[in-house]
């Protein structure tokens, strides 16, 4: 199956039987992000499962779902992106992430930072960056 390149997240639920409808919940880290917004309509699209589910494979599907590499970064070398550093990695640089959750490293910056970058370098997993302009935590 092939995925869009506008996928903000991908996640593994249940539909759950809720007064009448159903319903999906979407996992607090997605929102944490900074994808995906309350309140905000978006696209759903559901998939399902190639095989039955058993309780024993919600954590380990999450985890792979996570850690599978998508076939393209979605970024390449010289774009600019707005983005806010979620924490600071072993080496002390900072950690952003971006669609589909992958990771751009940005120096010289601090946890909750929101900067424009501009990308440096690209490999399969990881992003490089350098901060082009550094915005007011008001912004």
């Amino acid at each position: 199956m092939e995925l869009s390149d506008d996928l903000l997240c991908l996640f593994s639920g249940e539909i759950e039987s809720r007064d009448g409808s159903y319903a999906i919940e979407v996992p607090e880290r997605e929102v944490e992000l900074g994808e995906l917004e309350p309140g905000v309509s978006y696209r759903i699209a559901v998939v399902p499962q190639t095989r039955k589910r058993t309780d024993s494979d919600t954590d380990t599907e999450n985890e792979s779902a996570r850690a599978a590499p998508e076939p393209n970064p979605p970024v390449t070398k010289g774009d600019h992106r707005t983005v806010e550093i979620e924490t600071i990695g072993d080496q002390g640089d900072g950690i952003a992430r971006v669609e589909r959750g992958y990771v751009v490293i940005v120096p010289d910056t601090d946890p909750h930072e929101r900067v424009e970058i501009e990308i440096t370098s690209v490999a399969e997993t990881v992003a490089f960056a350098e901060v082009v302009e550094r915005y007011e935590h008001h912004e």
